[in-house]
Protein backbone atom coordinates (compact mmCIF):
# COMPACT_ATOMS: atom_id res chain seq x y z
CA UNK A 1 0.00 0.00 0.00
CA UNK A 2 1.30 3.17 -1.22
CA UNK A 3 2.70 5.36 2.31
CA UNK A 4 0.44 8.27 1.21
CA UNK A 5 -2.80 6.10 1.32
CA UNK A 6 -4.42 6.19 4.75
CA UNK A 7 -6.92 3.73 5.88
CA UNK A 8 -10.36 5.56 6.98
CA UNK A 9 -11.44 3.57 10.16
CA UNK A 10 -14.38 5.39 11.32
CA UNK A 11 -17.62 7.18 9.77
CA UNK A 12 -19.36 9.80 11.72
CA UNK A 13 -23.42 9.04 11.13
CA UNK A 14 -24.79 11.98 8.90
CA UNK A 15 -21.52 13.17 7.98
CA UNK A 16 -21.00 14.32 4.52
CA UNK A 17 -18.37 11.31 4.13
CA UNK A 18 -21.29 9.21 4.44
CA UNK A 19 -23.62 10.88 2.61
CA UNK A 20 -20.54 11.03 -0.50
CA UNK A 21 -20.28 7.45 -0.42
CA UNK A 22 -16.98 6.75 1.67
CA UNK A 23 -16.77 4.08 3.67
CA UNK A 24 -14.61 1.94 6.55
CA UNK A 25 -11.69 0.67 4.95
CA UNK A 26 -11.55 2.90 2.17
CA UNK A 27 -8.09 4.52 1.81
CA UNK A 28 -7.44 8.50 1.57
CA UNK A 29 -4.80 9.29 -1.26
CA UNK A 30 -4.73 13.15 -1.87
CA UNK A 31 -6.99 16.37 -1.15
CA UNK A 32 -7.53 19.20 -4.05
CA UNK A 33 -4.51 17.39 -5.78
CA UNK A 34 -2.33 17.42 -2.84
CA UNK A 35 -0.90 14.56 -0.92
CA UNK A 36 -1.55 14.19 2.79
CA UNK A 37 1.40 13.21 4.56
CA UNK A 38 0.12 13.36 8.02
CA UNK A 39 -2.80 15.18 10.31
CA UNK A 40 -1.65 18.95 10.17
CA UNK A 41 -1.65 18.13 6.07
CA UNK A 42 -5.39 16.50 6.43
CA UNK A 43 -6.54 19.40 8.72
CA UNK A 44 -4.93 22.30 6.77
CA UNK A 45 -6.35 20.97 3.61
CA UNK A 46 -10.18 20.04 4.49
CA UNK A 47 -10.78 23.57 5.71
CA UNK A 48 -11.24 24.67 1.94
CA UNK A 49 -14.86 25.11 1.37
CA UNK A 50 -14.52 23.67 -2.46
CA UNK A 51 -12.30 20.16 -2.11
CA UNK A 52 -11.58 17.56 -4.64
CA UNK A 53 -11.18 14.48 -2.76
CA UNK A 54 -9.44 11.13 -3.77
CA UNK A 55 -10.55 7.74 -2.35
CA UNK A 56 -9.42 4.27 -3.48
CA UNK A 57 -12.48 2.20 -2.41
CA UNK A 58 -11.33 -1.60 -1.37
CA UNK A 59 -11.52 -3.40 -4.46
CA UNK A 60 -8.76 -1.02 -5.94
CA UNK A 61 -10.81 1.76 -7.97
CA UNK A 62 -10.58 5.02 -7.28
CA UNK A 63 -13.33 7.66 -6.84
CA UNK A 64 -13.02 11.22 -7.20
CA UNK A 65 -15.46 13.37 -5.41
CA UNK A 66 -16.37 16.92 -5.28
CA UNK A 67 -17.53 18.42 -2.17
CA UNK A 68 -18.69 21.71 -1.16
CA UNK A 69 -18.73 22.46 2.53
CA UNK A 70 -18.60 25.13 4.78
CA UNK A 71 -15.01 26.42 6.07
CA UNK A 72 -15.68 25.17 9.63
CA UNK A 73 -17.23 21.92 8.69
CA UNK A 74 -15.71 18.50 9.08
CA UNK A 75 -16.05 15.35 6.89
CA UNK A 76 -16.27 13.16 9.35
CA UNK A 77 -13.70 10.50 8.90
CA UNK A 78 -11.36 8.97 11.27
CA UNK A 79 -8.41 7.45 9.99
CA UNK A 80 -6.41 4.35 11.62
CA UNK A 81 -3.68 5.99 13.09
CA UNK A 82 -4.55 9.80 14.92
CA UNK A 83 -1.76 11.13 13.05
CA UNK A 84 -1.86 9.56 9.71
CA UNK A 85 1.96 8.88 10.39
CA UNK A 86 4.59 7.76 12.81
CA UNK A 87 4.84 9.16 15.98
CA UNK A 88 8.53 11.47 16.43
CA UNK A 89 9.72 10.08 19.68
CA UNK A 90 11.40 12.61 22.28
CA UNK A 91 15.47 12.75 21.48
CA UNK A 92 15.97 14.22 25.17
CA UNK A 93 17.50 12.67 28.41
CA UNK A 94 15.63 15.27 30.50
CA UNK A 95 17.08 15.02 34.13
CA UNK A 96 13.93 14.90 35.68
CA UNK A 97 11.97 12.65 33.09
CA UNK A 98 9.65 10.53 34.92
CA UNK A 99 8.93 8.14 32.38
CA UNK A 100 12.89 7.14 32.89
CA UNK A 101 11.92 6.66 36.52
CA UNK A 102 9.51 3.70 36.27
CA UNK A 103 9.45 0.75 37.75
CA UNK A 104 10.29 -2.56 34.87
CA UNK A 105 7.26 -4.78 33.82
CA UNK A 106 4.53 -2.22 33.53
CA UNK A 107 2.85 -1.98 30.04
CA UNK A 108 4.71 -1.13 26.79
CA UNK A 109 3.08 1.75 26.19
CA UNK A 110 4.04 3.92 29.38
CA UNK A 111 7.64 3.57 28.60
CA UNK A 112 7.33 5.99 25.07
CA UNK A 113 7.79 9.22 25.26
CA UNK A 114 6.80 11.56 22.46
CA UNK A 115 7.37 14.26 21.57
CA UNK A 116 5.56 15.17 18.64
CA UNK A 117 4.09 18.60 17.91
CA UNK A 118 1.55 17.19 15.85
CA UNK A 119 0.47 16.23 19.24
CA UNK A 120 0.89 19.56 20.76
CA UNK A 121 -1.97 20.87 18.08
CA UNK A 122 -4.38 17.77 17.96
CA UNK A 123 -4.53 16.70 21.98
CA UNK A 124 -2.07 19.67 23.86
CA UNK A 125 0.64 18.05 24.33
CA UNK A 126 3.79 19.44 25.82
CA UNK A 127 6.81 19.39 23.38
CA UNK A 128 9.88 20.75 24.18
CA UNK A 129 10.52 21.52 20.25
CA UNK A 130 14.39 19.96 20.06
CA UNK A 131 13.47 17.24 17.27
CA UNK A 132 12.10 20.11 14.92
CA UNK A 133 13.62 21.66 11.92
CA UNK A 134 13.23 25.33 10.22
CA UNK A 135 10.97 23.46 7.71
CA UNK A 136 8.75 22.28 10.60
CA UNK A 137 8.66 25.18 12.49
CA UNK A 138 7.35 27.04 9.00
CA UNK A 139 4.86 24.46 8.35
CA UNK A 140 3.08 25.17 11.66
CA UNK A 141 3.57 28.80 11.09
CA UNK A 142 1.82 28.13 7.10
CA UNK A 143 -1.06 25.92 8.68
CA UNK A 144 -1.77 28.56 11.41
CA UNK A 145 -1.96 25.74 14.05
CA UNK A 146 -2.47 26.94 17.77
CA UNK A 147 -2.22 26.74 20.35
CA UNK A 148 1.22 25.09 20.47
CA UNK A 149 2.17 23.91 23.93
CA UNK A 150 5.91 24.10 24.96
CA UNK A 151 8.16 22.19 27.45
CA UNK A 152 10.20 25.67 27.78
CA UNK A 153 11.64 24.94 31.89
CA UNK A 154 14.38 27.13 31.42
CA UNK A 155 15.09 30.34 28.81
CA UNK A 156 18.93 29.85 29.97
CA UNK A 157 20.46 28.56 27.00
CA UNK A 158 23.20 26.68 28.25
CA UNK A 159 21.09 24.86 31.42
CA UNK A 160 18.47 24.03 29.02
CA UNK A 161 20.64 21.99 27.30
CA UNK A 162 21.87 20.62 30.78
CA UNK A 163 18.50 20.07 31.92
CA UNK A 164 17.44 17.67 28.84
CA UNK A 165 20.62 16.71 27.63
CA UNK A 166 20.28 17.59 24.41
CA UNK A 167 22.78 20.67 22.54
CA UNK A 168 20.34 21.11 20.20
CA UNK A 169 17.73 22.60 23.18
CA UNK A 170 19.11 26.23 23.37
CA UNK A 171 16.72 27.05 20.49
CA UNK A 172 13.86 27.75 22.37
CA UNK A 173 13.62 31.30 22.51
CA UNK A 174 14.36 31.38 19.14
CA UNK A 175 11.50 28.74 17.68
CA UNK A 176 9.25 30.91 20.14
CA UNK A 177 10.33 34.10 18.70
CA UNK A 178 9.55 32.77 15.19
CA UNK A 179 5.87 31.69 16.76
CA UNK A 180 5.20 34.85 18.43
CA UNK A 181 6.65 37.21 15.08
CA UNK A 182 3.65 34.77 13.39
CA UNK A 183 1.03 35.26 15.56
CA UNK A 184 0.76 31.92 17.08
CA UNK A 185 -0.70 31.41 20.19
CA UNK A 186 1.10 29.04 22.66
CA UNK A 187 1.08 28.09 26.48
CA UNK A 188 4.63 27.09 28.65
CA UNK A 189 5.21 24.80 30.70
CA UNK A 190 8.02 25.05 33.64
CA UNK A 191 9.10 21.56 35.69
CA UNK A 192 10.70 23.05 38.38
CA UNK A 193 13.60 21.30 39.72
CA UNK A 194 15.28 22.13 43.12
CA UNK A 195 18.56 23.62 42.72
CA UNK A 196 18.70 24.03 38.81
CA UNK A 197 15.98 26.38 37.77
CA UNK A 198 14.34 27.36 40.77
CA UNK A 199 15.54 30.40 42.51
CA UNK A 200 16.70 33.21 40.14
CA UNK A 201 16.86 31.04 36.78
CA UNK A 202 12.93 30.36 37.53
CA UNK A 203 13.04 34.94 38.23
CA UNK A 204 14.41 35.31 34.65
CA UNK A 205 12.82 32.71 32.70
CA UNK A 206 9.54 34.26 33.53
CA UNK A 207 10.87 37.79 33.18
CA UNK A 208 12.27 36.84 29.27
CA UNK A 209 8.96 34.44 28.55
CA UNK A 210 6.25 37.48 29.69
CA UNK A 211 8.27 39.18 26.34
CA UNK A 212 6.01 37.01 24.21
CA UNK A 213 2.54 38.54 25.75
CA UNK A 214 0.15 38.37 24.30
CA UNK A 215 1.05 35.40 22.18
CA UNK A 216 2.48 33.24 24.64
CA UNK A 217 -0.77 33.48 26.78
CA UNK A 218 0.33 31.35 29.91
CA UNK A 219 3.05 29.65 31.45
CA UNK A 220 2.38 27.03 34.57
CA UNK A 221 5.06 26.16 36.63
CA UNK A 222 4.79 22.50 38.03
CA UNK A 223 6.95 20.19 40.75
CA UNK A 224 9.46 17.79 39.24
CA UNK A 225 7.71 14.27 40.48
CA UNK A 226 10.39 12.06 41.89
CA UNK A 227 9.77 8.54 42.26
CA UNK A 228 11.72 5.98 44.28
CA UNK A 229 13.45 4.38 41.48
CA UNK A 230 16.37 6.82 40.31
CA UNK A 231 18.96 4.82 40.45
CA UNK A 232 21.83 6.14 38.33
CA UNK A 233 19.77 8.94 37.50
CA UNK A 234 20.81 12.83 38.05
CA UNK A 235 19.94 13.83 41.67
CA UNK A 236 16.96 15.45 42.53
CA UNK A 237 15.54 16.58 45.86
CA UNK A 238 11.83 17.38 46.80
CA UNK A 239 10.77 20.60 47.87
CA UNK A 240 10.20 21.54 51.12
CA UNK A 241 7.36 23.15 52.68
CA UNK A 242 9.89 26.64 52.80
CA UNK A 243 10.70 25.85 49.02
CA UNK A 244 7.19 25.94 48.16
CA UNK A 245 6.45 29.20 49.65
CA UNK A 246 9.35 31.06 47.93
CA UNK A 247 8.40 29.36 44.58
CA UNK A 248 4.98 31.25 45.04
CA UNK A 249 6.81 34.56 46.27
CA UNK A 250 8.67 34.29 43.17
CA UNK A 251 5.24 33.67 40.40
CA UNK A 252 3.03 35.97 42.63
CA UNK A 253 5.68 38.72 42.41
CA UNK A 254 5.31 38.35 38.59
CA UNK A 255 1.45 38.05 38.38
CA UNK A 256 1.18 41.41 40.45
CA UNK A 257 3.81 43.01 37.98
CA UNK A 258 2.46 41.83 34.93
CA UNK A 259 -1.54 42.07 35.58
CA UNK A 260 -0.82 45.93 36.17
CA UNK A 261 1.04 46.04 32.70
CA UNK A 262 -0.85 43.30 30.31
CA UNK A 263 -4.34 42.45 32.43
CA UNK A 264 -3.47 38.79 32.65
CA UNK A 265 -1.77 36.91 35.68
CA UNK A 266 0.54 35.33 32.60
CA UNK A 267 2.36 32.65 35.32
CA UNK A 268 0.46 30.19 37.39
CA UNK A 269 1.73 27.51 39.76
CA UNK A 270 0.51 24.10 40.17
CA UNK A 271 -1.85 23.22 42.96
CA UNK A 272 0.71 21.15 44.21
CA UNK A 273 2.75 24.26 45.16
CA UNK A 274 0.08 25.50 47.37
CA UNK A 275 -1.37 22.53 48.81
CA UNK A 276 2.59 22.15 49.77
CA UNK A 277 3.20 25.29 51.21
CA UNK A 278 -0.04 25.14 53.09
CA UNK A 279 -1.19 28.38 51.48
CA UNK A 280 -4.75 29.10 50.42
CA UNK A 281 -5.66 28.24 46.85
CA UNK A 282 -5.80 31.60 44.36
CA UNK A 283 -9.56 32.67 43.76
CA UNK A 284 -10.94 32.17 39.96
CA UNK A 285 -10.36 35.71 38.80
CA UNK A 286 -6.42 34.24 39.08
CA UNK A 287 -6.38 31.45 36.36
CA UNK A 288 -7.07 34.15 33.64
CA UNK A 289 -9.96 31.44 31.96
CA UNK A 290 -8.00 28.79 33.47
CA UNK A 291 -5.62 27.76 30.36
CA UNK A 292 -3.82 25.20 31.97
CA UNK A 293 -6.11 22.99 33.90
CA UNK A 294 -5.05 19.72 32.26
CA UNK A 295 -1.30 20.51 33.69
CA UNK A 296 -2.49 20.62 37.51
CA UNK A 297 -3.27 24.46 37.18
CA UNK A 298 -6.54 25.46 39.06
CA UNK A 299 -8.22 21.94 39.10
CA UNK A 300 -8.97 22.25 42.71
CA UNK A 301 -9.90 25.53 42.71
CA UNK A 302 -12.58 24.39 39.51
CA UNK A 303 -13.43 21.55 42.10
CA UNK A 304 -13.54 23.57 45.48
CA UNK A 305 -16.20 26.18 43.69
CA UNK A 306 -18.38 23.75 42.14
CA UNK A 307 -18.14 21.96 45.68
CA UNK A 308 -19.37 25.03 47.36
CA UNK A 309 -22.28 26.24 44.67
CA UNK A 310 -23.66 22.82 44.60
CA UNK A 311 -23.55 22.14 48.56
CA UNK A 312 -25.31 25.82 49.10
CA UNK A 313 -28.28 23.91 47.36
CA UNK A 314 -28.53 20.69 49.14
CA UNK A 315 -30.91 20.53 52.15
CA UNK A 316 -29.96 19.03 55.51
CA UNK A 317 -30.89 15.53 55.85
CA UNK A 318 -30.91 13.81 59.42
CA UNK A 319 -32.30 10.36 58.24
CA UNK A 320 -29.88 9.60 55.29
CA UNK A 321 -27.45 7.37 57.10
CA UNK A 322 -24.74 5.77 55.50
CA UNK A 323 -20.99 4.74 55.56
CA UNK A 324 -18.07 5.65 52.68
CA UNK A 325 -14.51 5.42 52.44
CA UNK A 326 -12.20 7.58 50.15
CA UNK A 327 -8.80 7.21 48.85
CA UNK A 328 -6.99 9.98 48.41
CA UNK A 329 -3.24 10.92 47.18
CA UNK A 330 -1.24 12.27 50.12
CA UNK A 331 -0.97 15.47 48.88
CA UNK A 332 -4.85 16.39 48.92
CA UNK A 333 -5.62 14.44 52.10
CA UNK A 334 -6.61 17.69 54.40
CA UNK A 335 -8.43 19.20 51.49
CA UNK A 336 -10.48 16.00 51.30
CA UNK A 337 -10.93 15.75 54.56
CA UNK A 338 -11.93 19.45 55.45
CA UNK A 339 -14.62 19.28 53.09
CA UNK A 340 -16.01 16.10 54.07
CA UNK A 341 -16.57 17.61 57.56
CA UNK A 342 -18.73 20.40 55.92
CA UNK A 343 -20.79 17.42 54.69
CA UNK A 344 -21.53 15.94 57.94
CA UNK A 345 -22.77 19.53 58.76
CA UNK A 346 -25.88 18.32 56.78
CA UNK A 347 -25.51 14.98 56.72
CA UNK A 348 -24.43 13.91 60.08
CA UNK A 349 -25.64 10.42 59.97
CA UNK A 350 -23.12 9.59 56.81
CA UNK A 351 -19.73 8.15 58.24
CA UNK A 352 -17.13 9.35 56.01
CA UNK A 353 -13.78 7.77 56.38
CA UNK A 354 -10.93 9.39 54.49
CA UNK A 355 -7.51 7.06 53.54
CA UNK A 356 -4.89 8.66 52.39
CA UNK A 357 -2.94 6.38 50.57
CA UNK A 358 0.96 5.94 50.55
CA UNK A 359 2.91 5.38 46.97
CA UNK A 360 4.84 2.55 48.14
CA UNK A 361 4.91 1.54 44.05
CA UNK A 362 6.51 5.00 42.91
CA UNK A 363 7.68 6.01 46.49
CA UNK A 364 6.31 8.50 49.12
CA UNK A 365 7.74 10.97 47.49
CA UNK A 366 5.28 10.61 44.68
CA UNK A 367 1.73 12.14 47.00
CA UNK A 368 -0.57 13.10 43.90
CA UNK A 369 -3.60 10.88 43.72
CA UNK A 370 -3.20 10.64 39.59
CA UNK A 371 -0.46 7.72 40.34
CA UNK A 372 -2.05 5.93 43.25
CA UNK A 373 -2.04 2.01 42.22
CA UNK A 374 -4.10 -0.88 42.79
CA UNK A 375 -1.87 -2.87 45.03
CA UNK A 376 -1.53 0.08 47.27
CA UNK A 377 -4.96 0.97 47.58
CA UNK A 378 -5.63 -2.76 48.00
CA UNK A 379 -2.41 -3.80 50.68
CA UNK A 380 -3.31 -0.03 52.85
CA UNK A 381 -7.66 -0.97 52.65
CA UNK A 382 -7.52 -4.36 53.32
CA UNK A 383 -7.92 -4.59 56.84
CA UNK A 384 -9.88 -1.30 56.94
CA UNK A 385 -14.04 -1.21 57.49
CA UNK A 386 -15.33 0.36 54.24
CA UNK A 387 -18.86 0.82 54.73
CA UNK A 388 -20.65 0.89 51.54
CA UNK A 389 -18.59 2.18 49.21
CA UNK A 390 -15.20 2.72 48.43
CA UNK A 391 -14.65 6.31 46.36
CA UNK A 392 -11.66 6.57 43.41
CA UNK A 393 -10.77 10.09 42.12
CA UNK A 394 -11.35 8.83 38.32
CA UNK A 395 -7.41 10.50 37.53
CA UNK A 396 -6.03 7.29 38.25
CA UNK A 397 -7.33 5.16 35.46
CA UNK A 398 -6.51 4.65 32.28
CA UNK A 399 -7.90 6.84 29.50
CA UNK A 400 -11.66 4.89 28.77
CA UNK A 401 -11.09 1.91 30.71
CA UNK A 402 -11.48 0.68 34.57
CA UNK A 403 -7.33 -0.31 34.78
CA UNK A 404 -4.96 1.65 37.16
CA UNK A 405 -1.45 2.02 36.25
CA UNK A 406 -0.16 -1.66 37.54
CA UNK A 407 -3.04 -3.11 35.65
CA UNK A 408 -4.94 -3.72 38.71
CA UNK A 409 -8.59 -3.63 37.57
CA UNK A 410 -11.64 -1.82 39.69
CA UNK A 411 -13.39 -5.58 39.49
CA UNK A 412 -10.14 -6.95 41.40
CA UNK A 413 -10.58 -4.03 44.23
CA UNK A 414 -13.91 -5.04 44.59
CA UNK A 415 -13.78 -8.64 44.58
CA UNK A 416 -10.43 -8.21 47.13
CA UNK A 417 -11.57 -5.76 49.34
CA UNK A 418 -15.53 -6.63 49.14
CA UNK A 419 -16.91 -2.87 48.74
CA UNK A 420 -18.80 -1.66 45.97
CA UNK A 421 -16.54 0.80 43.98
CA UNK A 422 -17.64 4.17 42.78
CA UNK A 423 -15.16 6.31 40.74
CA UNK A 424 -15.42 10.31 41.05
CA UNK A 425 -15.29 12.22 38.34
CA UNK A 426 -13.35 15.67 39.29
CA UNK A 427 -15.99 17.90 39.74
CA UNK A 428 -17.72 18.88 43.51
CA UNK A 429 -20.32 18.01 42.30
CA UNK A 430 -20.40 14.64 41.54
CA UNK A 431 -17.92 14.11 44.88
CA UNK A 432 -20.79 15.19 47.27
CA UNK A 433 -23.33 13.03 44.95
CA UNK A 434 -21.25 9.86 45.23
CA UNK A 435 -21.27 9.98 49.16
CA UNK A 436 -24.98 10.92 49.45
CA UNK A 437 -26.46 8.74 46.83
Amino acid sequence: MNERQHVIRKIEKGSIAQEVGIEIGDRLISINDNPVSDALDYHFLVADEYLEVLIEKNDGEQWLLEIEKGEEESLGIEFESSLMDEYKSCTNKCVFCFIDQLPKGMRETLYFKDDDSRLSFLQGNYITLTNMKEKDVDRIIQYRLSPINVSVHTTNTELRKKMLNNKFAGNILHYIQKFYEAGIIMNAQIVLCKGLNDGEELFDSIKDLSQFIPYMQSVSVVPVGLSKHRKGLYPLEPFSKEDAQKVLETIHYWQEKLYKKNKTHFIHAGDEFYLLAGETLPNEDNYDGYLQLENGVGMYRVFLDEFEAYYNTLENDHNLSKEVTIATGVLAYGLIDEITKKINEKYPNVKINVHPIINHFFGERITVSGLLTGQDIINQLKDKHLGQRLLLPNNLLRSGEEILLDNVTIREIENTLQVSVAIVQSTGKDFINKIIS
